[in-house]
């Protein structure tokens, strides 16, 4: 019976999504290995869980009456390893987008800890989303629009997005259409362009050499080097633009695109962990703050 484990949990998640595909999703599978599981296990115990017409999906009677074990069982596994873990300190395990992690949370983590003494964080921030498939992590902070089925996906808030540079470089440009022949560094994953800038403020795309990254801390970085032009988020340069290894360039006399793109993601079955409960709170206020700090758009 102890093989059923992985065909149970595909089982369930099925049958609370009512579809194979989000299922899929949620568990990081294919959509073929969640029927093959679902198959295996109707095999084991003699019974058909599901009725297929088309595309549409329906428990049946034998189906509805295995769910509610299943999901109670599984529901008293994970209270069993909170039980556990809450004997200790309170593990917050988060994943992030890396430029969000190492730009704007990681500066600040002292003050959450300082404010909840008992707790710990893990952070992870490669390049991967994390779907919550083995329970690898509590929430995620993810960059970008995406498949939020089954999870509460809270927005993060306006970033002004703006063109900045070493205090030597902006002495020698006045206005927007100085930007020809200077350096124009990229953040290839952006969802705002140079392009989408430039033509809001009617100047024609320069034609000079260019660089171009797939993190804005690296964008960041090389602009505070020195190196060229970065247009990112104020929120992300916050450091560099306090120290003054960045300035604004061109302030209100320029239209500048606000980015709204940062999400705080993470499963419904989590909403009342206390680490993640904890965190939310922390996070929204301490953005809040910081937000009101920065100049209207």
């Amino acid at each position: 019976m102890h093989l059923l484990v992985g065909p149970l949990k595909i089982f369930e998640a099925a049958a609370r999504h009512n579809s194979f595909k989000l299922a899929a999703a949620e568990l990081n599978l294919s959509p073929s290995a969640v029927s093959h599981g679902i198959a295996k296990l109707e095999r084991e115990i003699g019974a058909k869980l599901f009725d297929r017409e088309g595309r549409k999906l329906a428990l049946t009677l034998d189906g509805k009456v295995l769910h509610k074990p299943v999901e109670q069982a599984f529901g008293l596994l994970r209270a069993g390893l909170l039980s556990v873990q809450s004997r200790h300190a309170e593990v917050l395990r988060l994943h992030a987008s890396p430029s969000f992690a190492g730009q704007w949370l990681t500066p600040r983590l002292q003050a959450f800890l300082n404010t909840h003494p008992d707790m710990a964080v893990q952070i992870a921030a490669d390049t991967d989303y994390t779907r919550f498939s083995n329970d690898d992590f509590d929430a995620d902070i993810v960059y970008g629009d995406r498949d939020f089925s089954g999870l509460s996906a809270i927005p993060l808030g306006h970033e002004r997005i703006v063109p900045m540079c070493a205090p030597a470089l902006a002495e020698r440009i006045s206005g927007p259409g100085d930007l020809a022949g200077h350096t124009l560094i990229r953040s290839s994953l952006k969802t705002i362009t140079w392009e989408d800038w430039l033509a809001a403020n009617g100047v024609t795309a320069p034609t000079g050499a260019g660089m171009r990254f797939d993190r804005s801390f690296m964008a960041i970085t090389a602009a505070a080097d020195g190196l060229g032009i970065c247009l990112d988020s104020t929120r992300l340069a916050e450091r560099e633009l306090r120290s003054g290894r960045l300035v604004e360039l061109f302030g209100d006399e320029a239209r500048h695109p606000i980015d709204a793109q940062h999400y705080l993601v993470f499963p419904h079955r989590n909403e009342e962990r206390p680490a993640v409960s904890a965190f939310k709170k922390w996070l929204l206020a301490e953005l809040a703050k910081t937000d009101d700090q920065q100049p209207s758009a």
